[in-house]
This record gives C-alpha cells, sequence and structure tokens, in this order.
C-alpha cells in the first residue's frame, strides 16, 4: 500500500465505545450530572457520523449497562428521559443517511413508554443497509452469555440439539449482535482502565484503546486518533492521522 492511500479494509469493521466520564466532565465544570449527560449526546452525533464516514460496518456504545441501575434514582430517571429524546430526534436522522438502529441488552425492565420508542426506532431503520448502530442499554456480558446458554439449553431439552454439538459457534449463534463481526476496536473514554462487564465475548479478540479524554470532549479528532492507533497496531504499516481523515472528506 502506497503512504499516500489508506485502504478501508484496514478500519475496524466493528467499534465498540464505553462512554464514560459525562459526571465528572460536569462536575470539573460546577455543573450537575445530568449537564454531562446531556452533552454527551452531542459527542454520540459526532461519533456515529465520523464512523459511518470512515466505513466501519457497526457501531456499538455502552448507554446504560445492567449495573447502572444502583446509581441514584433521580439519574437513572433523567437517564431514561434522555433515551426518550434521543431516540425520538435521532432516529429520523440515522434513517435519513440509511444507518440502521439496533438496541441490544433486557429491555423488559424499560417502561412500556420506552420499550414501544425502542421498537418503533429498530422497525423505521431495518430496512437500511448502511452502518449497523447498536445501542446498549441494561446490557451486561455475562447476561449476554447466560441468556444465549439458556436459548442452546432450551434446544437440547426440546432435542433440537445434543449437549456434544455445542461448540462456541453455536453458543455464538445465540449471543448480542450474532449476526456482525465480532469487535476490532474497543474504545473506553476518560482514563478508566477496565471493561466492566461489556461485551466480555465479542472482544475476545479486540484491540482496547484506553484515552484520558471524557466523553463529552470525544469528537471526529478523536475517533481518528483511536481509529489511527488500532491500524499501526492491527495492520502493522503506518499511517497518519491526516490519511484518515482524507477518507471522510473524499
Amino acid at each position: 500500500m502506497q503512504n499516500s492511500q489508506l485502504s478501508l479494509d484496514a478500519v475496524p469493521k466493528h467499534i465498540a465505545i464505553i462512554m464514560d466520564g459525562n459526571g465528572r466532565w460536569a462536575k470539573a465544570q460546577g455543573k450537575p450530572r445530568v449537564f454531562g449527560h446531556k452533552n454527551g449526546v452531542a459527542s454520540v452525533r459526532e461519533t456515529i457520523s465520523t464512523a459511518a464516514k470512515l466505513g466501519v460496518q457497526a457501531i456499538t456504545l455502552f448507554a446504560f449497562s445492567s449495573e447502572n441501575w444502583r446509581r441514584p434514582e433521580e439519574e437513572v430517571g433523567m437517564l431514561m428521559e434522555l433515551f426518550v429524546t434521543a431516540l425520538s430526534t435521532e432516529v429520523t436522522k440515522l434513517h435519513k443517511n440509511n444507518l440502521k438502529l439496533q438496541v441490544i441488552g433486557d429491555t423488559s425492565r424499560f417502561s412500556n413508554r420506552l420499550q414501544k420508542k425502542i421498537a418503533k426506532a429498530e422497525q423505521t431503520t431495518s430496512t437500511n443497509t448502511g452502518m449497523v448502530v447498536n445501542i446498549a442499554a441494561n446490557y451486561g456480558g455475562k447476561w449476554d452469555i447466560a441468556q444465549a446458554a439458556q436459548q442452546v439449553a432450551k434446544k437440547v431439552e426440546q432435542g433440537e440439539l445434543c449437549s456434544s454439538d455445542i461448540t462456541e459457534n453455536i453458543l455464538a449463534e445465540h449471543m448480542m449482535m450474532s449476526d456482525l463481526p465480532d469487535v476490532d476496536l474497543l474504545i473506553r473514554t476518560s482514563g478508566e482502565c477496565r471493561i466492566s462487564n461489556f461485551l466480555l465475548w465479542q472482544i475476545a479478540y479486540a484491540e482496547i484503546y484506553f484515552t484520558p479524554v471524557y466523553w463529552p470532549d470525544f469528537k471526529e479528532e478523536s475517533l481518528i486518533e483511536a481509529v489511527t492507533w488500532f491500524i499501526n497496531r492491527e495492520r502493522r504499516f503506518g499511517c497518519t492521522g491526516e490519511q484518515i481523515k482524507a477518507l471522510i472528506e473524499n
């Protein structure tokens, strides 16, 4: 490959992001945590747009973990309302740009209102053929593996499978996002260096990128920097942020 060119094949097919640091970003500015969460929506919008322009096939954003229910009730309620608002305002933009929205996780715990919003958003974009945008909500990696095991166990009980038939591939077919490539690049913002029960199965071979940038400050250049880092590690050839940016501009 010539130095002046960067093949789309080098770009990660699937990027997952743990969007962390909204609360600390707001606190640093003397604002309530909700201020950080609301500003984080702009970063979601810009990150999705940048990833799509780069030719990424799928992006998965960790919006609300199964452990986040332990947060103060007021904050959880605000996050749920923010989720409803985002679904209402952003889905039209996703659909206009041929992006497909999927929500992964145990949505049964959400209010009927939110569940209906999720179903409508997924239906609206279901036939789109562009990048898949996965929002992980009330999601946990251990839960994902457990629900896949339950599905496989049920098939064994019904005689559709024998226990000896169970392989990694069989289990993988029952995981969330089984129709998508496994994660190539996992990004976590805010300087925290842990996985936090996110996509434990799907990140088995992912490159993991930790950045000190708080999520509300994670913009186009931040994603370009992460993808540049990935390409230099994974593909064993040099490139620059300018080359990746050229993919967007072209």
